[in-house]
């Protein structure tokens, strides 16, 4: 599945990946993908986006994980109602893998916490796996 959904405290994200044909190079084991997130505050606390992490597996069970701040160079801040969306990249050397991670989270009162990213698929379409 191509899309995932995760609710945590009121932290809802959305996924979509997207194979992306014009920056793959099948010959040179090198398969791109994009990924659409959206990142909704169905609570009703303010919540600040502090670091990700990415756990990405290729079809070979090749596991890289990435932590950083924020996402797409921001750490937004989503008051109830609000959402943030971005796209991203991931490189694969496979046709097909999973990306799962998590946001960590910081209300307005500084409890912290962790919005899952649910687990969802990056394929080359026509692709079995």
């Amino acid at each position: 599945m191509n899309t995932s959904e995760a609710t945590t405290r009121g932290v809802r994200v959305e996924v979509e990946s997207h194979y992306v044909r014009d920056k793959s190079d099948p010959l040179q084991n090198r398969w791109f993908f994009a990924y659409e997130i959206r990142i909704s505050n169905d609570g009703d606390d303010v919540v600040q986006l502090h670091n990700r992490h990415w756990i990405i597996t290729d079809a070979n069970g090749r596991v890289e994980e990435v932590k950083g701040p924020g996402v797409v160079g921001n750490q937004p801040v989503l008051a109830p109602g609000e959402s943030f969306e971005y796209t991203s990249f991931c490189p694969l050397k496979t046709p097909f893998g999973t990306m799962e991670g998590s946001y960590e989270m910081v209300t307005d009162s500084g409890a912290t916490f962790l919005a899952k990213i649910a687990q969802f698929a990056l394929s080359e379409p026509m692709t079995v796996n």
